[in-house]
């Protein structure tokens, strides 16, 4: 992958770019292989490769420069603002989205915060589309509400010009630092959500709700995941950590008893509604604390499914899997040190079968799911 800016030594964000991409795939392996040389395991599925370019569905944009001429990008370590919106990460089709959002910010007025001099309003740019039907949310996260009413009168042009976008919104980010979004969030379209389509799975994407940024390789890891599940044919199980859903309504059928649970209340609006969607009666999800849940219940399903944050499910949540003993663990992680870590925990479970998705080209970050089942022996 050729890009500009990296070239120019402005960007480093992909810090693998200089090796080919299946050695990039083949040192991930490796990496993966080393962590889990301690388990026991049945069977290396091959790894999933992603395509190079174009697979973002999601830009993150910090706004800089000046009203008049706007910068969309990133702040170097030198103070410089590197403009992004040629980035090889997103579709083509995403620059001129971008010019028309640096000509929509000149006309309303909106100033761009200076880091330095602690002035401007806004912030950042969230761009997301749903690769089901190209429609995009845009979210302004601005330092205070000063600029909403202006911002808010500016818009029909906006949707004139770009009417994909069918979500939009302004977040309020008051605080002084590297924080990408505060607590309120205002709407001003009717739709508060995207829809996406995962292997004929609905999916709901809300501002302030998590979604994986490569949708080709989040399907493939969903569809995994499901078809690892039926094969074991259970009928009760939890999707911990479960985010809009994606793996839970992947692995049950209109049979299949299963709790979802995620703290962010915005995920669990959307993992309900594609649930309702798909008439799954015996599903539920409620907005908890995933181990807090866990360690609360006595009544446990056959299969737990975890897909926590980098940090890993924990010591608490092993020693408690460890004595609860559900048959089967299907453990997705974004951190396979801490993935790693937590199995070497789980020492009442063996490792059937692993595999890598790389989610994240030109970097060392991957995605691994990996089934556990529990060693009678």
């Amino acid at each position: 992958m050729q890009c500009a800016q990296y070239i120019a030594g402005h960007c480093h964000s992909c810090q693998w770019l200089d090796k080919s991409y299946l050695k990039q795939l083949s040192d991930k392996q490796e990496h993966l292989q080393k962590l889990l040389q301690q388990s026991a395991i049945t069977c290396w599925q091959p790894p999933v490769a992603s395509q190079i370019t174009g697979f973002r569905n999601k830009a993150k944009m910090v706004v800089s420069g000046s009203v008049e001429r706007p910068l969309l990008g990133m702040l170097h370590r030198d103070g410089r603002t590197v403009d992004l919106c040629d980035c090889p990460l997103y579709p083509p089709y995403f620059q001129p989205i971008f010019d028309t959002i640096k000509i929509f910010i000149a006309k309303a007025g909106l100033v761009p915060y200076n880091v330095t001099r602690k002035k401007g309003e806004l912030k950042y740019l969230l761009l997301t589309e749903s690769r089901a039907n190209h429609e995009m949310m845009l979210r302004f996260v601005l330092r205070s509400e000063t600029k909403v009413e202006q911002l808010k009168r500016a818009l029909p042009w906006l949707q004139e010009q770009l009417p994909q976008l069918t979500v939009i919104s302004a977040n309020i980010q008051p605080t002084h630092m590297a924080i990408l979004e505060g607590e309120k969030e205002i709407i001003f379209t009717e739709n508060n959500m995207l829809q996406e389509n995962f292997n004929h799975i609905p999916l709901y994407i809300r501002p302030r709700s998590f979604f994986q940024t490569n949708p080709d390789i989040a399907s493939q890891l969903y569809a995994t995941a499901g078809q690892w599940v039926r094969e074991l044919k259970i009928n009760s199980m939890w999707d911990l950590f479960c985010g809009a859903g994606g793996f839970g309504l992947h692995c049950a059928d209109k049979e299949t008893r299963l709790t979802g649970i995620e703290i962010s209340e915005e995920a669990i609006a959307c993992a309900k509604r594609s649930a309702d969607s798909l008439g799954l009666n015996q599903v539920e999800f409620q907005a908890l604390d995933s181990t807090h849940f866990a360690l609360d219940k006595s009544q446990i399903p056959e299969l737990v499914l975890v897909n926590p944050p980098r940090r890993g499910i924990g010591k608490e949540l092993c020693q408690y899997l460890n004595r609860v003993t559900p048959k089967f663990i299907l453990y997705s992680s974004c951190n396979a040190e801490t993935m790693a870590k937590d199995i070497l925990m789980l020492e009442q479970y063996r490792i059937d079968k692993v595999q890598l998705f790389d989610m994240f080209p030109h970097t060392e970050h991957y995605e691994t799911l990996a089934l556990l089942v529990l060693d009678n022996h």
